[in-house]
C-alpha cells in the first residue's frame, strides 16, 4: 500500500508539471478497510468464515481514535436533534455567529429574538466560524486575503466573547480529522493543507495540491480515511489521504468550473459538490473518485447543509456567477431529497438576495444563511420557506449556529457527527 500511495503522489506531482492535464482522474486506490469488499456500502448481508453477518452486526471500520459510526446508513445519526446535544455544550449560549468579511468583525444574533446582540472586531477578512472537534472553541478564520497577517480568533461559546488571536498562515477555512488529532487549515492562496495541533495550532505537516487553485471546502468519508476538497478556481476536486497526509489524486469536473461546498451523503461514500458556474450539484462516488450524476438547482449554487434527519439537503443558490456580487440577485434555496437526488422545492429570496453559507438550528426548524452581498442573514423556516431578514455587517460569510447536536465537529460551519 505504501508503494501505491507513493505512486499516486508521484503521479500527482507529474501532473502538476503539465498545465493541461487530461480530464481523467489522477488517482491511486484509497486504503481499503475491507480487502474483500466493503459490506457497509450497501448494507446487505455478507458472508464470513463463521457464517453470515447480519446488517445489524456490520460496522464501519474507522481510523484509530475516531468515534464509532452507530448507523452505517447515516453518518449524521448522532446529530439528529436536540436530544443529541452533548453534555459538553449544555451551558453554551444559543447564538448565531456571523463573520463579516469586509467588516473585519463578527455579528452575534440571538436566535430567539432575531436581533444582533453583539458585534466585536476580529482579524482581517474573517471567512468562517468553525466549531472545534471537541466543541469547546469556535474559531474565526481570518485569512487576510493576500496579506501576511492571517489569524484564528477563538470564541468562548459559554460567554460568546472572543479571546486572543493565534497567528496562522492563510486560514481560509478549517476542518478537523475525525479522530480529533489534527486541525486542517485550508491555506487557499497557497494551494495547501496545513495539518496542525487542534489546540495550539502548531504546524505538524503540509499537503501540497498544486492543481487545486482556490482550495477551500471539504467533506470526509464514513471511515475518516480520506477527504475530498474543492478547488474553487480550477474545476477540480482533490482527494486527500487523511491518515498518511498525502494527495491521492485530482478529478476534473465535466462542466461548470467553480466547485464550492462539498457534503458527504449519509452513507459516507457518495459526495455532493455545489458548483457556482454549473448551477447545480455534482454527485461523486468518493471511493472510486468518479463523477456519477448532476442535480440542477439554481443560479450560482454554493452551500450544502443536511437536514437534522439527513433525508434532505438544503442548497444555497447565491443567485449569480460573480465572485463579488451583485446585490439583490436571483438567490434561492433548493431542497433536495437524498433518496432520489431530486429537487423537491425551491424558495426564492424575497426581493432578491445572495444566500451563501450557514447551518441548521439544533431542532432542524430553521435554516440560517448569510446573505453575502446584501449584508444580511436569512432565517428560513424549513417547513414553509418563510424568511426573516436580519441586517449584519459588511459581506457576511460562513456563519455558524451554536450549539449544534453531535459528538464532535469536523469543522467548516459545524458539520457534526
Amino acid at each position: 500500500m505504501g508503494a501505491l500511495l507513493a505512486a499516486g503522489a508521484a503521479q500527482a506531482q507529474q501532473t502538476a508539471n503539465h498545465p493541461d492535464p487530461q480530464d481523467e482522474p489522477i488517482v491511486a486506490d484509497s486504503p481499503k478497510p475491507f480487502p474483500d469488499g466493503d459490506p457497509t456500502a450497501d448494507g446487505k448481508v455478507s458472508s464470513s468464515a463463521s457464517g453470515t453477518v447480519t446488517e445489524q452486526a456490520l460496522v464501519v471500520q474507522t481510523i484509530p481514535g475516531m468515534p464509532p459510526v452507530p448507523d452505517i446508513h447515516n453518518i449524521y445519526s448522532e446529530a439528529s436533534g436536540p436530544d443529541k446535544l452533548s453534555p459538553v455544550v449544555a451551558h453554551d449560549l444559543e447564538r448565531i455567529y456571523v463573520p463579516n468579511l469586509r467588516g473585519n468583525s463578527v455579528s452575534v444574533i440571538d436566535p430567539k429574538t432575531y436581533k444582533v446582540v453583539d458585534t466585536f472586531p476580529v482579524g482581517r477578512s474573517p471567512q468562517h466560524v468553525v466549531p472545534s472537534w471537541d466543541l469547546r472553541t469556535l474559531w474565526v478564520t481570518n485569512n487576510s486575503e493576500g496579506h501576511t497577517d492571517g489569524s484564528l480568533t477563538p470564541i468562548d461559546p459559554l460567554t460568546g466573547k472572543p479571546g486572543k488571536a493565534v497567528a496562522v498562515d492563510d486560514p481560509y477555512n478549517m476542518y478537523f480529522t475525525p479522530d480529533g488529532q489534527n486541525a486542517i487549515v485550508v491555506a487557499e492562496a497557497h494551494r495547501r493543507l496545513d495539518f496542525r495541533d487542534p489546540h495550539s495550532m502548531a504546524l505538524k505537516s503540509s499537503v501540497e495540491a498544486p492543481l487545486c487553485e482556490g482550495i477551500n471546502h471539504a467533506a470526509f468519508s464514513a471511515d475518516g480515511r480520506y477527504a475530498i476538497f474543492t478547488c474553487e478556481f480550477g474545476r477540480y476536486l482533490a482527494k486527500v489521504d487523511t491518515v498518511n497526509r498525502t494527495l491521492l489524486g485530482m478529478l476534473k469536473l465535466s462542466k461548470g468550473g467553480m466547485p464550492q461546498d462539498v457534503l458527504a451523503a449519509p452513507d459516507g461514500h457518495k459526495f455532493y459538490v455545489a458548483d457556482m458556474h454549473a448551477d447545480g450539484v455534482f454527485i461523486i462516488d468518493g471511493d472510486s473518485f468518479k463523477e456519477t450524476g448532476f442535480i440542477p438547482t439554481g443560479l450560482g449554487t454554493h452551500g450544502l447543509y443536511p437536514s437534522r434527519d439527513a433525508k434532505l439537503i438544503y442548497v444555497a443558490n447565491r443567485g449569480s456567477h460573480m465572485v463579488h456580487g451583485p446585490r439583490h440577485s436571483k438567490g434561492s434555496v433548493s431542497v433536495v431529497d437524498v433518496a432520489t437526488d431530486k429537487v423537491l422545492k425551491t424558495w426564492p429570496i424575497p426581493g432578491g438576495g445572495s444566500p451563501d453559507m450557514g447551518n441548521v438550528s439544533a431542532d432542524g426548524k430553521m435554516l440560517w444563511l448569510s446573505g453575502r452581498f446584501d449584508d444580511v442573514v436569512y432565517a428560513i423556516d424549513t417547513q414553509t420557506g418563510a424568511m426573516k431578514i436580519i441586517p449584519v455587517g459588511a459581506e457576511p460569510h460562513g456563519l455558524t449556529v451554536w450549539p449544534q447536536p453531535g459528538r464532535y465537529s469536523i469543522g467548516h460551519t459545524g458539520i457534526m457527527r
